[in-house]
């Protein structure tokens, strides 16, 4: 039995099944689908303009135009299906991607967790999902309350003193902490202290992307600060870099590195004796939620990810939320609308007249169905169940990294500084184990969608070579780890022996084989184009 199929029979408990390179001769057929994996061309292919599953009555004719000009002068040209080719259509797509409902998703820093139904059927309970922000107040008190008790939640778990709960998702909150930062040294040049020189960040280079984007945009200059040999920021460097012209640290914690920061309180410190604030990246908040609150960590203004930490889905752009947790020096300064309350009365303040709030970020307070999960998921957890999962998360991504670690490369070591350091919330590895190989991380990763699992963030943190960054999750069981164990061992040996075939264009089982993604990338191909008709060949 080779190495292989023995670490399968092993991890797995049940023979192995062929890989990619195993596999039969593929049989074609007339259709072109695969039993039911049913081709499905665009819908500019297969529909027809003016076709349409609903009849619609002719509107009545307007005597008052108020377009201003704007008439459309032709038809749009969309095309369109009958009802049971349009259900057929979209069904068949959504067969084409990837869920969390479907298998695990490992992607690192993105915490891919299962959605429980509960909070679903929460959410589409009249008076919840049938508000309307131009609604009057008085008639969604019961909304209002659930944005309140969500809120009180919030700052529970995080321990900071105020809340804002209209931004949309991680970099919104990241622009919201940043502009209550703003406004504090605006606040203080006021009073006469000399803030005008503050016009600097302090970021780590293993930070998000936003983090830099996010500073830059509000009008700040970005100081990068090193990461370690051993993945985390070093107190010393911070101390060298903070003088009168910072304004602010970026940190996250844990980190990218999938690393707690262990000189976090001693950083905190320095950069308050400095007179500038700390800003934390809360991206990664699941792994710590009900073990610590970044308020005793001296944090000044931290997002939280609802879909992330509470599990409300991922996807399509939106709806998101992350709302921004304040420490008692932001808190007069967080945005318009916030929740208020005054006996047994819950209002929504929704001017800045009378406050020092520093304006609105945005229309509305928050997107409702959001904000209805993520309470429906801490109620049904309770305090001690999301502190269970936090944990179950950690231990999820240190079985993984001590499962893997012989066969593929951790990117830090486990001891550093004569102590111990595991994991998180995710394991980081480089690509050190492909060496000599002539495989890629990408070569790897697209190889994994043939097993059936979504590739591992990659190429991410910049900090690590070749990075391949693995989230499991608290949702997932032990059998449904050992199998993905299991499956990245036989990669990784399979990588190591050299069988480039299996992974040289990867994934060879997927409706969609591998792009150019260079090509796609400079040169995308934007609006469709009807191909234009073969001319048949003269007899």
């Amino acid at each position: 039995m080779s190495e292989q199929t023995a670490n399968k029979m092993n991890n797995v408990g049940r023979p192995s099944t062929p890989n990619s390179t195993e596999q039969a001769t593929d049989h074609p057929t007339f259709t072109g689908n695969k039993a039911l994996q049913i081709n499905e061309p665009l819908l500019y292919e297969v529909g027809s303009i003016g076709q349409t599953g609903v009849d619609i009555a002719t509107p009545r004719q307007i005597k008052t135009n108020r377009l201003g000009g704007l008439d459309r002068l032709q038809t749009i040209g969309l095309y369109g299906l009958s009802e049971p080719e349009t259900m057929r259509h979209y069904v068949r797509l959504s067969q084409k991607n990837f869920a969390i409902d479907m298998a695990m998703y490992p992607l690192g820093s993105c915490t891919m967790k299962h959605n429980p139904r509960i909070n679903e059927k929460i959410a589409r309970l009249p008076g919840l999902a049938d508000v309307h922000p131009l609604q009057p107040q008085q008639t969604v008190s019961g909304a209002i309350e659930v944005i309140e008790t969500l809120a009180e939640w919030l700052m529970k778990l995080t321990g900071m003193a105020a809340i804002a709960m209209s931004p949309k998702a991680g970099a919104h909150g990241e622009l919201c902490g940043m502009m209550a930062i703003e406004a504090a040294l605006r606040a203080r040049y006021e009073q006469g202290v000399d803030t005008k020189k503050r016009t600097k960040v302090l970021i780590p280079e293993s930070a998000h992307g936003t983090n830099p984007a996010t500073a830059v945009f509000v009008g700040y200059q970005v100081v990068t600060i090193k990461t370690r040999d051993d993945g985390t920021v070093d107190p010393k460097d911070i101390k060298a870099a903070l003088n009168d012209e910072i304004a602010a640290i970026m940190l996250t914690n844990p980190n990218t590195c999938g690393l707690f920061e262990r000189d976090i309180m001693e950083i905190a410190d320095a950069v308050h004796d400095a007179g500038a604030f700390f800003y934390c990246d809360g991206a990664n908040f699941n792994a710590i939620m009900g073990r610590a609150k970044p308020g005793d960590l001296g944090v000044d203004a931290m997002h939280i990810n609802l879909h992330k930490t509470f599990s409300t889905p991922h996807g399509g752009g939106g709806p998101g939320a992350g709302p921004v947790v304040l420490s008692e020096a932001l808190a007069k300064f967080a945005p318009v609308p916030f929740v208020k309350r005054q006996g047994d009365r819950v209002t929504l303040v929704e001017h800045t007249e009378g406050t020092d709030s520093f304006g609105r970020m945005t229309a509305f307070h928050g997107q409702m169905g959001m904000n209805t999960r993520a309470l429906a998921y801490i109620l049904s957890h309770g305090q001690d169940g999301i502190k269970q999962a936090a944990e179950d998360a950690v231990l999820n991504a240190n079985y993984i990294k001590a499962k893997l670690k012989d066969v593929m490369t951790p990117a830090f070591e486990e001891q550093s500084a004569g102590f111990k350091r595991p994991a998180m919330h995710e394991a980081l590895f480089t690509d050190d184990f492909l060496k000599n190989t002539g495989i890629t991380t990408l070569d790897f990763a697209k190889a994994m969608i043939d097993e059936g699992f979504h590739p591992m963030t990659m190429y991410f943190p910049l900090v690590v070579h070749g990075a391949m960054l693995i989230e499991p999750t608290e949702s997932e069981s032990k059998a449904s780890l050992d199998l993905f164990i299991a499956t990245m061992r036989d990669l990784a040996l399979s990588a190591k022996n050299k069988q480039t075939n299996r992974f040289l264009g990867a994934p060879f089982h997927a409706p969609m084989k591998r792009l150019d993604e260079t090509l796609a990338a400079r040169k995308p191909i934007l609006k469709w184009q009807k191909p234009q008709p073969q001319a048949e060949a003269a007899e």
